[in-house]
């Protein structure tokens, strides 16, 4: 029987770089429903001036980022109305190196746009309100989950 510290190396250079992926496609799952979707629909304090401006301070947080994304989606579904369209995702989109797929259905969403009359130390949003289907990646080809909105349909 090989020691302990052979298995232990043998365990951390196969098992290692799975592992690593496996925790990102996690954290990118729970990022999708942490950024993506926001069911029901939260209203936030006057103080933010309006919807898309308290949202996207909550985002810019939790990405721990002062960079302003010049759009963001956000969708106003349940989470299992959302995953199922990742069940089978039959395409795969090279520019992403993901599976993808187009929604059967429209959903409710909020388009935050970043303005583009303001001073550049601060980040402005205006918001659009409308039903569209979506294109999602998924985390894999079966069985997966979205982890990204890549565009609307």
């Amino acid at each position: 029987m090989a020691p302990p510290v052979v298995q232990l190396l043998f365990l951390q250079l196969v098992l290692g770089p799975a592992l690593v992926e496996n925790i990102q496609l996690q954290l990118a799952i729970k990022n999708f429903r942490t950024l993506h979707i926001d069911y029901p629909k939260v209203n936030y304090a006057k103080g933010f001036r309006g919807y898309c401006n308290g949202l996207m301070s909550y985002v810019r947080g939790r990405q721990q980022s002062w960079y302003c994304p010049k759009i963001h989606y956000v969708l106003h579904a349940p989470w299992t109305a959302i995953k199922k369209f990742c069940k089978y995702s039959e395409s795969f989109c090279e520019n992403y190196n993901e599976y993808c797929t187009v929604t059967q259905d429209s959903f409710p969403l909020t388009i935050c746009s970043l303005s583009s009359k303001q001073p550049p130390t601060s980040c402005h949003y205006t918001s659009t309100l409308t039903n569209q289907r979506l294109y999602l990646l998924c985390s894999q080809k079966y069985d997966a989950e979205p982890i990204d909105i890549i565009g609307l349909y």
